[in-house]
């Protein structure tokens, strides 16, 4: 599980960082490209080792670590929360309602998602890479709430209905091709 912890600290360390005034330090420093580029890197390098990491959880003694077990019909409340995750995500895309509605439609988006596994996963690797999920973007959407942030555009039908349409395309994506085939997980059984 090192692989696991490792991959955890890099991505949400540097996603916390971005929080505190060592972001400007370094901007005012190096310029935002650069910190566009290292952020981006390190989080990728975070994503990947925190996905091999929980990926090497599923067999061994870590299969068999619960902290709790999901209850009946959670799985139905999954789908619900990871289908709006999944329209909010591709709602921060676009110029849409949605997207002036949520203000902060990505961390909603991934919120909702990490939400609906955390539901559905009692395993402690599980918990904690969706709580953590969770716990950024709830911190995430607190920040950009205090400082203030909105999106500025003027809204479009048009895009909520891209966006809502790319949302039911990702669910689709990924209940019916990622989860069975590249997890091997099904969701619909």
């Amino acid at each position: 599980m090192i692989w696991l912890y490792l991959g955890l600290v890099l991505f949400f360390g540097v996603h916390f960082l971005a929080y505190t005034p060592a972001k400007q330090v370094i901007i005012q420093g190096r310029g935002e490209k650069a910190w566009k580029n290292a952020f981006s890197l390190i989080s990728l390098a975070g994503l990947g080792l925190l996905i091999w990491g929980y990926m090497g959880t599923r067999a061994g003694p870590a299969a068999a670590d619960f902290v709790w077990y999901p209850p009946e019909g959670s799985r139905h409340a999954t789908m619900l929360l990871v289908l709006l995750g999944m329209i909010a995500l591709a709602a921060s895309f676009h110029k849409g309602y949605l997207k002036t509605w949520l203000r902060n439609p990505m961390s909603i988006g991934v919120g909702l998602w990490a939400a609906g596994h955390l539901l559905s996963n009692g395993k402690f690797a599980s918990v904690l890479v969706f709580g953590a999920f969770l716990a950024q973007s709830i911190i995430d959407v607190a920040f950009n709430e205090w400082q203030g942030k909105r999106p500025s555009h003027q809204p479009r039908v048009l895009h909520d209905v891209i966006a809502i349409t790319g949302g039911l395309l990702l669910f689709a994506f990924f209940a019916l091709i990622f989860h069975p085939y590249v997890l091997n997980v099904p969701v619909f059984q």
